[in-house]
């Protein structure tokens, strides 16, 4: 591959912000039951302490991640209001990728916030190391000017999916990342970001292996704890897939938002209807869940097992716009 094509190619994975280890394709005919009652752990309603961005009282809010044609200001929204367009309804909140030295508070961003929507900002923060010599405390500043400038409150997923095995090289360890996070922190406390909320969001399989907690900042340093869950290399129920995660989520005082869930082509219209009203279900038992995205995206270079876009796919599409006109996700 040419230098130039190879670079391209690692910016969309990182856009894309769901690359996974490649493992076997799914077999075409899953078969677990996705009709069954949902495990309920997660059951804590509330009141919590979650920043600037406050969990309804009841429900949860509804949010995605589309990707446009082009990453351009037009790009971005004419996704958005072609997905709000088929659904019949706004995003409660958009989210939306940023690599680390890609500002907040772009043009696309301000028009989001002025049609009533949030942002759910996931930041590609950079080698944590170096970020706690101080190498980036001029950049980071700025990042934090710019979410002030938003006013309004804004979700801070900081690098999330910070456990991803292939994600080592820049994270080191649990202990670098948490460091780097409060290091962060700070630089956003002294420049009185103050409508930060944040978001700590590793992976579902992540905490399957039992990696993602050493990770965890501390309760007085999240607002919000997240995961990120698909059916993609494996069909199961998503209660099954975020269960590790649902009971360690279910020990914290904080309100939960699914980061990113998705279920791929892989698996065949039939199987993706019956996987996404088993997430409703799921989600509507676990109540501590305050807020979820879908991730619409097919990322260039991926196979069908993490192709997750759901518009073409008429029956499945329904399936979630069932979701999203459900009035406990229009809180």
């Amino acid at each position: 591959m040419r230098k130039g094509v190879a670079v391209v190619a690692a910016a969309l994975l990182l856009v894309a912000g769901c690359t996974r280890e490649k493992k076997d394709a799914p077999e075409p005919e899953p078969s677990p039951d996705l009709t069954g009652k949902p495990r309920a752990v997660a059951v804590n309603e509330g009141p919590f302490s979650a920043g600037p961005y406050q969990p309804p009282a009841r429900g949860a809010y509804f949010g995605a991640w589309i990707k446009p044609d082009e990453l351009t200001h037009i790009g971005r929204i004419t996704a958005v209001g072609g997905l709000e367009e088929s659904l019949g309804r706004k995003l409660d909140f958009i989210n939306t990728y940023r690599r680390f030295d890609q500002m907040m508070g772009t043009p696309s961003d301000q028009e989001f916030l002025d049609q009533g929507a949030n942002l759910m900002i996931s930041w590609a923060t950079g080698d944590n190391r170096s970020i706690l010599a101080g190498e980036h405390d001029k950049l980071i500043r700025s990042q934090a000017r710019a979410i002030r400038k938003i006013k309004k409150p804004v979700m801070l997923r900081m690098r999330w999916e910070m456990d991803r095995p292939n994600l080592r090289a820049t994270m080191w360890s649990g202990a670098d990342y948490i460091a780097a996070w409060k290091y962060v922190r700070e630089i956003f406390r002294k420049e009185r970001a103050d409508n930060v909320s944040w978001v700590w969001c590793p992976t579902a399989e992540g905490f399957i292996r039992g990696e993602a907690p050493d990770f965890y900042p501390g309760d007085d340093q999240v607002d919000w704890t997240c995961v990120d869950v698909y059916a993609g290399f494996e069909f199961q129920p998503i209660g099954k897939l975020m269960g590790p995660f649902l009971d360690w989520a279910a020990q914290r005082p904080k309100p939960i938002v699914i980061g990113e869930f998705g279920v791929a082509k892989a698996w065949g219209s039939a199987s993706r209807v019956a996987w996404l009203k088993d997430a409703e279900r799921t989600f509507k038992a676990n109540r501590q869940i305050k807020a979820v995205a879908y991730f619409e995206s097919d990322p260039e270079g991926n196979g069908p097992n993490q192709q997750f876009q759901l518009m073409g796919d008429t029956a499945a599409f329904r399936a979630l716009n069932k979701l999203v006109r459900d009035p406990y996700f229009n809180p």
